[in-house]
């Protein structure tokens, strides 16, 4: 019974680690480029058809 219990823990202790490394290494970068492209081309939009280009203020 230990077996059965020791070669799924094994199992579950690989997918946890290559599930980390695929949230690490692709995941997280992907999310924070389509994340901060997002909130650049908002302010775009915004700059473009609302507030108009960055001025001095007055």
């Amino acid at each position: 019974m230990s077996s059965i219990t020791d070669s799924t823990a094994k199992k579950t202790r690989s997918r946890e680690w290559k599930m980390f490394l695929f949230i690490t290494i692709f995941l997280f970068p992907i999310l924070s480029v389509i994340f901060v492209g997002g909130y650049g081309f908002t302010v775009w939009m915004l700059q473009l058809f609302i507030f108009g280009p960055p001025g001095h203020g007055g």
